[in-house]
């Protein structure tokens, strides 16, 4: 393998398949990156095993192609070496003690090279059928769900989002059992069969970090043990959890004691505000309780003190309501919503808090209340 490339094009890449190392892993080939040099351009992979990129630099975005070849390098050490390069042409050749040579006018190292045939060999072929999401669309269904999976390995199923989709519409939601995000986005196209997936949190959140352009689309190809997401020059597989995700529809009630439409900045201020006199290991606990025409949020730490909250409402509460929640999952339930007011369903101090923006309902948050009351 022999080519000439500058700095910045390669760069860019490498800041992609770096992702898909983990420095955790033991295995010395998954902390490699693979080069595979063709006539149409450089394929530059990565994986851990859990999550492999693929990118790839068209020939006519390379200076000069001497010799095709595939080399395997350590990417930690690749990676940190480009990086510190200036903005030049640099030069990358395979030389016969197994070694990458990089130079440049000023600078030259050396690098040892794995042996290529042990990488894995990355079964990232297209489905016939992919469905296809505007990444903007995508990034945000994503961002509004992602913070309610578990980080609990004991109940792997909840350390993903269930992806469902069936006709024209794909389904996210994420749960650690004590909270709830669901989101429901419509697709440009009807899906001809139902499909019931739960992807892997931590992949996800790397593919919405690599989205690069909000106006273009994102196709995602789905097998039975893994789900490919294809956009620009980038290829990611993400392995698939295996396992049943829970029926959470039976967690959300229908009907509801009464409904609290309140704006969403002033409430959420009041409750950061409130967050600071409770501690963490009592879950952050705070109390909320209506008063006729407003809300009022308290919280305490008796050693240190207490701190109260009115939140103006538009309309009269005429049920008394009072139920106690973590600051934290309440802050975090409300700021994904793009929107002035929300609205508050109550069922009872020990039923579930379901929280929506009153107008699409495609978006729902649920939190489970702490029995102080």
């Amino acid at each position: 393998m022999k080519l000439k490339i500058k700095q910045k094009i390669l760069m860019e890449h490498l800041n992609y398949v770096i992702k898909g190392i983990s420095s955790k892993n033991l295995i010395p080939i998954l902390n490699c990156i693979k080069f595979d040099l063709k006539k149409e351009g450089l394929y530059l992979m990565s994986t851990d095993n859990e999550i492999a990129i693929k990118t790839f630099i068209d020939a006519k975005d390379i200076e000069e192609i001497e010799e095709k070849g595939d080399i395997v390098v350590s990417g930690k050490y690749i990676y940190e070496i480009i990086k510190k390069l200036s903005n030049e042409v640099i030069n990358l050749e395979e030389i016969m003690s197994s070694q990458l040579l990089i130079t440049t006018a000023q600078s030259s190292f050396k690098l040892n090279c794995n042996n290529a045939s042990e990488f894995p060999n990355l079964d990232l072929e297209f489905s016939k059928t992919p469905i296809v999401i505007n990444q903007q669309s995508f990034r945000t269904t994503i961002n509004q769900t992602i913070f309610a999976t578990s980080t609990q390995e004991s109940r792997p199923v909840l350390t993903g989002i269930n992806f469902k989709i069936s006709d024209n519409k794909l389904e996210c939601t994420a749960t650690d059992s004590y909270r709830l995000a669901r989101k429901e986005i419509e697709l440009g196209k009807k899906v001809d069969q139902e499909i019931n997936i739960i992807v892997p949190a931590k992949n996800l959140l790397e593919v919405i970090r690599l989205l690069n352009n909000d106006e273009d689309t994102l196709e995602l190809h789905i097998f039975n043990n893994k789900i490919i997401f294809y956009f620009g020059s980038l290829i990611i597989m993400s392995r698939l959890i295996n396992g049943s995700y829970p029926d959470t529809n039976k967690l959300i009630p229908e009907e509801f004691l009464t409904c609290i439409k309140v704006n969403l900045n002033n409430f959420f201020n009041s409750i950061d505000r409130a967050s600071l006199l409770t501690n963490e290991e009592e879950k952050n606990i705070i109390k909320l309780e209506s008063k006729g025409d407003y809300l009022l949020i308290s919280s305490n730490i008796p050693e240190i003190g207490n701190v109260e909250e009115k939140v103006e409402l538009k309309d009269k509460i005429e049920e008394n309501v009072k139920i106690a929640f973590s600051s934290k999952y309440m802050m975090d339930a409300i700021k994904v919503f793009d929107s002035e007011e929300i609205e508050i369903k109550y069922n009872g101090e020990i039923k579930p808090i379901i929280i929506t923006d009153g107008e699409t309902d495609n978006l729902l948050q649920l939190i489970l209340p702490i029995r102080t009351y």
